[in-house]
């Protein structure tokens, strides 16, 4: 049995009006300064256990928190409506942030959880200090846009719960923890991590990755017919739809008012969120793994770093503070691959 909590971690179960949620906090963080709150939200297929390194490397004058989503983790299991966008995740953390009465906090998000980062400024920008986006989903969603945001198709064709790969869910749902290709932790070494990473916490990382719910009403969700390539469209429940650029849009962001000041960090070798990436349905038409690619003039690959800059440069123009770090042999997860750069960038931006 693999120990997944690591010393020095507690983990707590906080009740919400919303849900049921796990939380994990250090335990010497009782007197931590609450004006340095640090609350990490984790991404898809993962959980808070991801943060634990990064939580115990932070100075003791700061409190950390890692809350796992609906879903995921040790957190209650309850239907995510993807019509709402990542709401019911972001408004999931806005009430663990209440109830514990942690006031205006540092948030943190990975790949999705940035997303829901983002979401939670716009609906509730009081309780946002600052915000760090991690390897962030594009404010547009996931797949199916052109670089300025707009849609390819107006049903967001290839794009939501169709476009899991069902050998991947199978997988997770039956607790596989061999290295087999398609495993979990075939697809944590090949995509989470930039290739030749090793990490000596690789067990406890499968068991976060298992600990993800599927079906339906959770990952990956349902998905509904096209008549556009590749003859899906999002459908309305479960994780991948909230991502849908159909009901997902923080571009917003822009007009937030007063604007948190930003840290946005992302590896050079990223390969699930890039501008090429091979989690988009149609990169992997492009290049020939999904047959009837209808070419980059109506189906092409998601711009997602150009899109995420192209507004992170609108918030700076509108007064916003911006910083954007991009680190050089370095995947998905900088805060695991490099953790002092990670580590220092975050402390920057809290002290800033």
């Amino acid at each position: 049995m693999v120990e997944t909590i690591f010393p020095g971690i507690r983990e707590r179960r906080v009740t919400t009006p919303r849900l049921t949620a796990n939380v994990l906090e250090r335990r010497a963080d009782a007197a931590a300064d609450a004006s340095r709150t640090v609350v990490f939200v984790h991404g898809n297929v993962s959980s808070s256990l991801f943060w634990q390194p990064t939580m115990l490397d932070l100075p003791g004058d700061i409190r950390a928190i890692a809350v796992d989503l609906r879903g995921f983790g040790d957190s209650e299991t309850l239907p995510v409506d993807a019509s709402r966008g990542v709401r019911d995740f972001s408004d999931d953390v806005a009430s663990v942030i209440d109830e514990l009465g942690l006031g205006s906090v540092h948030l943190v998000g990975w790949s999705m959880g940035g997303g829901v980062a983002m979401q939670l400024l716009l609906d509730r920008p009081h309780l946002v200090r600052s915000l760090t986006l991690q390897s962030t989903v594009s404010p547009y969603g996931f797949g199916g846009t052109a670089v300025d945001g707009s849609l390819l198709t107006p049903d967001a064709a290839g794009t939501g719960g169709g476009g899991a790969n069902p050998d991947f869910v199978a997988r997770l749902a039956a607790g596989d923890r061999s290295d087999e290709p398609g495993s979990p932790r075939a697809v944590y070494r090949a995509s989470y991590v930039a290739p030749g990473f090793v990490s000596e916490h690789e067990d406890v990382w499968v068991e976060s990755m298992l600990s993800t719910t599927t079906g339906l009403d959770n990952y990956p969700g349902d998905a509904s017919a096209s008549e556009s390539w590749p003859a899906f469209a999002p459908g309305s429940r479960g994780v991948l739809n909230t991502m849908s650029p159909t009901v997902f849009d923080t571009s917003a962001i822009v007009d937030v008012d007063p604007k948190p000041p930003i840290l946005w960090i992302h590896g050079a070798q990223d390969a699930i969120v890039g501008d090429a990436s091979f989690f988009d349905l149609n990169q992997l038409g492009k290049v020939g793994i999904i047959p009837g690619w209808p070419g980059d003039e109506v189906a092409p690959p998601q711009q997602m770093l150009a899109q995420t800059r192209a507004v992170l440069d609108r918030y700076a123009a509108a007064g916003g503070a911006v910083t954007e770090l991009e680190l050089e042999d370095c995947g998905h997860s900088p805060h695991l691959e490099k953790p002092a750069e990670f580590r220092t960038a975050l402390l920057d931006l809290l002290d800033a």
